[in-house]
């Protein structure tokens, strides 16, 4: 029977023999025997088996492991593995035998000391250099079996290869938020690399969550239930003493955004509507933001009212409101991996909340000057609008209209220069600021300001210089100072101080005393020595003494006369007919010469105006006329010498009338006229001449020519036997002169010669005192009807002859003889 079970089974033969074999046990199984006698009385007792019986194959020692392998070498230690043998002999292996043998001896020595059932094993502590074999054997209940196979001789010495890395994961990897994550591999080298994991160039320490495992030839680093949190570059780094490997791995864990940023900011509240805007997430879930889901909910009901799923700005206009409700605006963010929580506004009543923004405070006046301000004032609150534009406005302090300063926009600036100032008014200044409600409240007024530039104490005045001096008095010139201090020099104050002295007494008590830049000393002691100061005096007071540069001894001096010429004296003077004729010169001497003013020697005309002042002389003519024009010479005399200067004066006019017109060649159709240039050309060359014609008969005078630039020309076109004046005028760049006029006319006609000699010239009668004489008619009559004949006689031997008269006839009686 079976040790577990109490029903006996019979065997199935019967044996005289005192053994049997039972077949049909279960391998394994333990069972009980029992056998009892039999003869032809019958069955005796059973006899049972002491104790149970295992059913099992007879035991003997195992066979030899197989496989057996190295696995790491180094100078010091040799690594083994081996399977277990392929039969165990029937019985459990109990332990391994390792033996060793160095290589040139003859026997195997045993490694191991202890009991060993693992199938690996390192031995350690040999020698580096030094060769081995090795062989591993099995041990059961029996006993030890065969040794495996030796393996090759191994040398101790280490090992070396470059690591390996082979990854089984991409440069990316996308993970939803909540599941699991690995990164695996596998690796080699020799030294056996150290494994490290880092987390953006942090090491990766293990956790509940967070999972490393490491064999000698694969890695894992794995996540559990991941987090946001989890994102970011993964590197693996597998290195030894011969190098280095390295995997990355860029994990994003992604999610569904966290909620939009508040406040919801109310940009614009209408009645009718608003403008809401807020930020974007501060985490987007790993992925873009796709879209924004808006609601709205009157703050009286719970229900929630879409106004846009599709807006991707973090700005939306909430339409369709109704004035005086309260409203919430609620906002999701959405991406590709959901919706996120909501961000929720404070309530906002629907109502129009702009106003034109409020006024400035009172603006403040800087840098002012003559024509101009800055105002500067602070930005007042917009009313809820930008503001787009400030107004600034201007008003003389007695007047009360207030004027625009400029209609440009003045933005975003809070001050403004205000041109075109007039210079001494006292002005006042406002502003109001505007946005796109309207134009808020103006400023209150600003303080009063007058309009000039800020003024100072002015510099010294220029080159102070005693110019003239007396026996008991000086007289000082001076330039305006350099600057003014930019108001208006009242006068100057003059000091002299006694050499050797040291105070300083005013020659003048007030600057008003002296407003120009010149001024004599008076009450000075003859023969002493005086030095001189200026100072120039504004408003802001007096400026620092200009000197002097040497002490002046008081006492009359005698200089000759000095003659510093004008312009209108330097060189020769031309004078359009008509305008006023200036010469002016500044003279010297001391004393101050004696003037006089001549023309050609002679008296200047009375019609000129001469004015002699102590600096200088002037000769004014008005309205000069061409005799103007001459030779002017200005003479000044004193004591000390004298000294004339003479300056030609051309008084440019019309040219005279042309001289000794003449009329020849006079023909049927024309003539040809002749003449000189005017005496007098008006100062400017001759540009041309007029020349015009009439018939005795008209009053009316034509022009024959107009351009012409010679001093002759041929009159064409005359009707013949028409008697016929001619007169010429000149002009020049000033217009035309005067004409000259034939004294008589001429006949247009052609020329007619002198008859031929009367013929045949004889007497008919003889007295003692006269002679009758007769003759015919001469051959020609030159072109003209002879009009009569001249007699004429000659006493014999007398050179001249005699004029008789002239007769009609052919005949005379000579009396008289």
């Amino acid at each position: 029977r079976e040790s577990d079970h109490r029903a006996w089974t019979p065997v199935s033969y019967t044996v005289t023999r005192q053994n049997a074999t039972v077949q049909g046990l279960t391998e394994g199984k333990a069972y009980f025997f029992r056998i009892a006698a039999e003869n032809i009385i019958g069955m005796g007792p059973f006899t049972e088996t002491t104790k149970e019986i295992i059913i099992r194959d007879p035991i003997t020692v195992p066979d030899r492991p197989e496989d057996l392998e190295v696995k790491a070498v180094t100078k010091d230690s040799v690594t083994l593995t081996w399977n277990p043998p392929k039969y165990n002999g029937g019985s459990d292996i109990t332990m391994y035998v390792l033996e060793s043998r160095l290589i040139g001896k003859e026997k195997f020595h045993r490694v191991t000391k202890e009991k060993m059932l693992d199938r690996k094993y390192t031995v350690e502590g040999l020698k580096e250099g030094d060769t081995y074999e090795y062989r591993v054997s099995a041990c059961n209940i029996v006993g030890q079996g065969k040794p495996s196979f030796c393996t090759k001789p191994i040398t101790c010495k280490d090992e070396i290869a470059p690591p390996t890395l082979d990854l089984d994961f991409r440069d990316k990897l996308i993970v939803r938020v909540g599941e699991a994550f690995s990164l695996t591999g596998r690796y080699s080298g020799k030294p056996a690399p150290k494994v490290t994991w880092l987390k953006d160039d942090i090491v990766v320490k293990e956790d509940d969550r967070t999972k490393i495992k490491t064999t000698p030839t694969t890695l894992c680093l794995g996540i559990l239930k991941s987090v946001r949190e989890d994102s970011g570059k993964y590197c693996v780094t597998v290195e030894n003493s011969t190098g280095s490997r390295k995997g990355f791995c860029q994990v994003n864990v992604v999610d569904r955004p966290s909620p939009p940023v508040g406040p919801v900011i109310f940009d614009e509240v209408h009645k009718d509507h608003m403008v809401v805007s807020w930020k974007p997430p501060l985490d987007d879930g790993g992925s873009e933001i796709t879209n924004y889901i808006v609601e709205k909910k009157d703050a009286h009901r719970d229900l929630w009212m879409p106004v846009t799923s599709a807006t991707v700005k973090t700005t939306c206009k909430i339409p369709k409101l109704l004035e005086g409700r309260e409203y919430q605006i609620r906002i999701y963010a959405e991406n590709l991996y959901g919706i996120s929580d909501p961000l929720i506004s404070d309530e906002m009543k629907a109502k129009d909340r702009f106003r034109v923004p409020d006024a400035p405070e009172q603006p403040v006046i800087k840098d002012v000057t003559k024509d101009s301000a800055v105002v500067v004032w602070n930005k007042p609150y917009d009313g809820g609008k930008p503001i787009t534009n400030y107004i600034v406005e201007k008003k003389e302090t007695m007047a009360t209209r207030w004027v625009r300063v400029t209609k440009d926009t003045i933005f975003p600036g809070t001050q403004f220069k205000v041109p075109d100032l007039l210079e001494g008014c006292q002005y006042e200044f406002r502003v109001s600021a505007e946005n796109e409600i309207g134009v808020g409240d103006p400023s209150p007024p600003s303080k009063p300001i007058f309009a000039r530039d800020p003024i100072a104490k002015p510099s010294p005045p220029v080159n102070p210089e005693a110019v003239d001096k007396t026996k008991n008095s000086v007289d000082l010139s001076w330039q305006p100072p350099r600057h003014d201090g930019n108001s208006k020099i009242i006068g100057y104050l003059v000091e002299y101080q006694k050499v050797g002295d040291e105070e300083w007494k005013k020659a003048n008590l007030t600057a008003d005393s002296c407003p120009e830049t010149k001024y004599k000393v008076t009450g000075l002691t003859e023969g002493l020595t005086y030095k001189f100061r200026v100072k120039a005096v504004n408003a802001a007071g007096e400026s620092e003494p200009a000197y002097v540069p040497d002490p002046v001894e008081v006492k009359d001096r005698l200089e000759p006369p000095e003659l510093i010429l004008d312009a209108n004296m330097a060189r020769e003077q031309h004078v359009k007919a008509g305008d006023t004729l200036r010469l002016s010169a500044v003279i010297k001497g001391v004393p101050f010469p004696k003037v006089s003013w001549k023309k050609e020697d002679r008296e200047v005309s009375p019609k000129a105006d001469i004015e002699v002042t102590g600096v200088g002389s002037k000769l004014e003519i008005r309205n000069t006329v061409h005799e103007d024009g001459g030779i002017y010479s200005l003479t000044v005399e004193n004591p000390a010498g004298s000294k004339t200067v003479s300056v030609k004066v051309v008084v440019l006019d019309k040219p005279g009338p042309p001289r000794n017109l003449r009329v020849s060649e006079v023909r049927s159709d024309s003539c040809y006229l002749t003449w000189m240039e005017p005496e007098d050309d008006g100062g400017s060359v001759i540009t041309n001449y007029v020349v015009e014609r009439k018939d005795v008969a008209s009053a009316q005078w034509v022009a024959v020519s107009s351009t012409s630039k010679k001093r002759s020309h041929m009159a064409k076109y005359l009707i013949e036997g028409t008697q016929y004046l001619f007169r010429v005028a000149a002009e020049n760049q000033f217009g035309r002169g005067p004409y000259v006029e034939t004294l008589k006319p001429i006949k247009a006609i052609d020329p007619l010669h002198p008859p031929g000699p009367p013929k045949n010239l004889h007497h008919v009668d003889v007295d003692k005192t006269e002679v009758s004489l007769v003759w015919n008619r001469p051959d020609r009559d030159g072109g003209a009807e002879i009009t009569g004949y001249l007699v004429e006689y000659q006493e014999d031997g007398a050179e001249e002859w005699t004029k008789f008269q002239t007769v009609p006839m052919l005949d005379c009686v000579v009396t008289g003889l």
